[in-house]
């Protein structure tokens, strides 16, 4: 069975569309916000959506998921309360889901138990941004197993391990935008052309830049070098300021993200 990431990108090929990912933090502020809020997202043109899990020292996250990370743990969320959210989701949207999270939390929960859980509730592909390529064996046996992709991250200072990395690589590459911490940014300085020009030689894996985009005009910009986007800490803001009600206005968002994609 095709994973559905890939399913995902070769429709959007045929469309000659871009992948809007977006992404929450589980818990933050409560599950059943959490799960309205993946819901909306999709609902309004999110192709793939990254559920965080939170973690005491994300030390890849700046100041706003952090924060959300935060008051998730403090809310009690736990890895059991996310595996039944997306089993949930699972009755409403057939959509990449993707779980965003540390390597300590797999090891702890077990990485054996872990994918068997993300296998039977139907997640897709894990992202762990504090795992280096080259250690990606720690996961990957049990990935492989159940059928669940690891996203890998190239930076730009990857530079030539892009094309290795890509070529090692399952889903899509997940490209960092800048470097430091997540968070919404003014200016995107890096030079993409350069960045990824050993993947438009070989188009081994679709690339989506993430790190600092922040609203519509900043994606339709960054999706010009690569197969989609990635948000991540404006609709995080969102949930932090509206709280339980966040739903709708993130619906909104990300549905003017789309429009602003699509044009």
């Amino acid at each position: 069975m095709n994973n559905r990431i890939d399913t995902c990108f070769d429709r959007l090929k045929e469309e000659n569309k871009k992948a809007l990912i977006t992404f929450i933090t589980a818990g933050d502020p409560s599950i059943e916000a959490s799960e309205k809020n993946v819901l909306a997202m999709l609902d309004n043109g999110a192709d793939i959506v990254e559920i965080g899990v939170a973690f005491s020292d994300p030390i890849a996250e700046g100041p706003t998921i952090q924060k959300a990370s935060l008051r998730a743990l403090e809310g009690g969320v736990n890895l059991d309360d996310i595996f039944s959210m997306v089993k949930r989701l699972r009755e409403k949207t057939d959509k990449p889901l993707l779980l965003m999270m540390y390597l300590n939390t797999i090891f702890r929960y077990g990485t054996e138990k872990f994918f068997a859980l993300c296998k039977e509730n139907q997640i897709d592909g894990v992202i762990v941004p504090d795992m280096p390529f080259e250690e990606r064996e720690e996961i990957s046996a049990e990935a492989d197993k159940n059928g669940i992709y690891s996203i890998s991250l190239v930076a730009p200072t990857s530079k030539e391990r892009v094309k290795m990395i890509a070529d090692e690589s399952k889903g899509f590459l997940y490209v960092v935008s800048s470097l430091g911490v997540t968070g919404t940014r003014k200016e995107i300085s890096t030079d993409f052309e350069t960045l990824l020009e050993p993947l438009n030689e070989s188009k081994t894996l679709p690339a989506c830049i993430g790190f600092g985009i922040s609203d519509p005009a900043q994606a339709k910009r960054m999706s010009a070098y690569a197969d989609g986007v990635i948000i991540g800490s404006a609709i995080v803001n969102i949930a932090e300021k509206l709280g339980e009600q966040a739903h709708t206005k993130i619906g909104e968002f990300v549905k003017s993200v789309r429009e602003e994609l699509d044009k």
